[in-house]
């Protein structure tokens, strides 16, 4: 495999919508559904009252890449070797005594070989790789202070609540019921939760088509959702951009449910039609399906016999894996952490945060971007933390180590790359070389550190 990559060499070129093409305003977005998933279990489960409450400095605890232990009621941070890097019982942190005391000396989490050859959730786990249920981190934490709190045993059973919250606030037709909460603050004001493209994004993707590229969306979202996304960030004419768009795909499934593939269904007015595809046969918008059904027809529409693809994604479970791994495509990652700051000094913060805080979330101010760096769980590429011996040991997560696996370049946003020349040549991730490598248009700070040190 070449060291560079480039977009000219691929015949074509394909999105997932949300946190990809799309860019949330994050702090609007995560007060949002956490609000969502908080409402549910008050209004519909009976728990206290005290969630809807949230503090600005409560949101240093949303870090993306945790995975909630389940067994043990933690969440915790891992190392690329599956090592219990950070732990929390609720959003308490645990010492490395306690961490040792539940994970062993070596701290080793018994379900790491898992997680990490399938990316698969169970009854065991969860792992929170996107900003669609990353509220729910701080949530479910939250609700296991409460349980502690009122003496209750912390145990598995409360992870069903959760899930039912997610579902409720998710399901496919919610948006056309307009039931939840999430749906309905979204239709009523888009332009305060989505970013639009700028022109650029739009002349890009234009010009890739042009250039003969074939353009995919594919998105887990349902068509009326997708529909009302892409008109506020692209235009009314959004359509006309790509040549196919795949709305419910329903991910990774679309990708890993071989050889028992979903089939390809046609929409009418956002509604699925009961007639499956055997194949798909022309350009156009569909529900569901697979990549191998998409790419026979990719094959027709390049008129090549194996199609080089490239997908841009931001979910490792949803994206990268399953369409490196099955699909065998290309892969870029939108990595917002990118653009996450250095830690700030925690008598800043809190001198910052004085005054009482709204109640139910309504507050901006003080607020910590959710793709920051965090005080309590540190950067999501590298952790730091000082040994014995008083030496600072940079540790690669295993975020980061996923992510040069199985993306061939990281990004921040698409935005970051649309004005280069599309034969530009990236530095793709390699095992042979430096951890700073595959990142444009510069490697996170915490990275450059690690290499350094």
């Amino acid at each position: 495999m070449s060291d560079c990559f480039s977009l000219e060499d691929c015949d074509v070129i394909g999105f997932d919508l949300d946190h990809t093409l799309c860019r949330y305003h994050l702090k609007e977005t995560c007060i949002l559904i956490y609000e969502s998933f908080a409402r549910f279990l008050v209004e519909h489960k009976g728990y206290d009252k005290d969630l809807l409450n949230v503090t600005p400095d409560t949101w240093d605890f949303c870090f993306k890449g945790l995975v909630v232990d389940l067994e043990e009621g933690n969440l915790i941070k891992l190392a690329e070797d599956g090592t219990v890097l950070r732990a929390t019982h609720g959003t308490r942190s645990l010492s490395t005594e306690e961490m040792i005391k539940t994970y062993g000396p070596k701290r080793q989490w018994k379900h790491f070989n898992s997680l990490n050859t399938t990316f698969t959730r169970s009854a065991k786990y969860y792992f929170y790789d996107n900003y669609f249920d990353l509220p729910g981190a701080l949530l479910c934490a939250r609700v296991v202070d409460l349980m502690k709190k009122k003496g209750k045993e912390v145990t598995p059973e409360f992870w069903k609540d959760m899930v039912a919250a997610i579902d409720h606030n998710y399901n496919t037709s919610a948006f056309r019921e307009d039931s939840g909460w999430y749906f309905p603050s979204v239709k009523r004001d888009p332009e305060r939760y989505l970013k639009s493209c700028p022109d650029s994004v739009c002349q890009w993707l234009r010009n890739m088509k042009d250039r003969g590229k074939v353009l995919l969306l594919i998105t887990s979202s349902h068509s009326d959702y997708c529909r009302l996304v892409c008109e506020h960030i692209l235009g009314k004419d959004f359509e006309d951009l790509f040549d196919v768009i795949i709305t419910n795909a329903l991910k990774p499934g679309f990708f890993s449910l071989i050889p028992h593939q979903r089939p390809f269904r046609t929409l009418v007015n956002d509604v699925e039609s009961g007639t499956e595809l055997s194949c798909l046969n022309k350009r156009g918008w569909f529900s569901q399906g697979n990549w191998p059904h998409l790419y026979d027809l990719l094959k027709s529409l390049t008129s090549k016999q194996l199609p080089k693809v490239v997908y841009f994604g931001d979910s490792m479970r949803c994206d990268m894996f399953p369409a490196f791994t099955f699909a065998k495509w290309e892969t870029i990652m939108i990595l917002e952490e990118m653009e996450g700051g250095v830690v700030k000094d925690s008598s800043q913060s809190s001198a910052s945060n004085k005054g009482p805080a709204e109640k139910k979330g309504k507050f901006e101010e003080g607020m910590k971007a959710p793709s920051a760096v965090s005080q309590q769980w540190g950067s999501y590429f590298v952790d730091v933390q000082t040994d014995e011996a008083g030496q600072e040991q940079h540790t690669l997560t295993w975020c980061c180590s996923s992510i040069h696996k199985y993306s061939s370049v990281a990004i921040p946003s698409v935005e970051s790359i649309a004005a280069l020349p599309l034969n530009f040549q990236f530095m793709r991730f390699s095992k042979a070389q430096s951890c700073t490598r595959g990142y444009y248009p510069s490697p996170p700070h915490s990275l450059l550190k690690r290499a350094e040190s």
